[in-house]
């Protein structure tokens, strides 16, 4: 049986498809294996940057198998090192990671692009959080969804399971970027080639920094970094990189970030 998730490595970039016809829905064996791929991504020093997308035109990939949950896989099973779809939970993930939305993008397929940093989608996308209609909660897109966009968007997608096409997305900042279909996978590697130039260091920073000091007042989160409590933070402040920085700007050239 070929295996539900292909990867393609070009240069520093990695690229994760989901191929499950015919809607790329993870179940828990393909949750595992993903979880897997991104611990080997986030521990490879060589990958900068990872792409998340769904094979075909049709899907990204409609979340969890409801045909493995009928025959009796539970929604709390153990689905891995990252939990649901190997991003969510992946603990120290301090790598970019961009979701190309090439289709239906729903319920667990869409907490699956809400766990990447960029969303880029085709055109023709459309979104929706179906999971009320099944008399269940969308767990993960009920903590993230009303942070990322508007309260009252993001519970009306909640409450009613209606679908949202891929021009409101865009415009209530849930997608980056709307692209035409027959571009999307060209303009997401030109996106990924300029993380992965990116200085390393630097964004786990970020992803740590974020993290970190999501639920704790501003003055204490300012402070986690000022004081370097936070390790990222720490090798940043002492490392060859922020120097490289310096001196590149002084000298009006591309700095080369080393990770060091």
């Amino acid at each position: 049986m070929d295996s539900p998730i292909e990867t393609q490595r070009i240069d520093s970039v990695l690229i994760v498809t989901l191929n499950r016809p015919t809607a790329n829905a993870i179940d828990v064996t393909t949750s595992r294996l993903m979880g897997e791929v991104f611990a080997e991504f986030r521990d490879d020093s060589s990958l900068r940057a990872a792409v998340i997308t769904g094979a075909g035109e049709k899907f990204f990939s409609a979340g969890w198998d409801l045909r493995a949950a009928a025959e009796g896989e539970a929604v709390d099973s153990d689905y891995g090192v990252g939990g649901f779809g190997g991003l969510q939970e992946l603990p120290g993930l301090n790598k970019p990671v961009i979701a190309a939305i090439n289709g239906i993008c729903c319920g667990g397929g869409l907490e699956l692009a809400l766990s990447a940093d960029l969303i880029l989608a085709s055109e023709t996308a459309t979104f929706a959080l179906p999971e009320i209609k099944s008399g269940t909660i969308a767990d993960a897109a009920t903590i993230k969804l009303p942070r990322r966009i508007p309260y009252h968007v993001a519970m009306d997608l909640l409450l009613t399971g209606r679908w949202m096409h891929a021009e409101e997305a865009h415009n209530w900042g849930m997608i980056n970027e709307l692209i035409p279909q027959d571009q999307l996978m060209t303009r997401t590697m030109e996106v990924a080639r300029t993380l992965a130039e990116g200085p390393p260091l630097v964004y786990a920073a970020i992803k740590e920094v974020l993290r970190e000091t999501e639920n704790i007042p501003f003055q204490s989160a300012l402070n986690s970094i000022t004081g370097r409590k936070l390790p990222t933070v720490d090798r940043l402040y002492s490392s060859d990189d922020q120097l490289e920085g310096a001196r590149a700007f002084v000298e009006k050239r591309k700095p080369l970030w080393r990770g060091r």
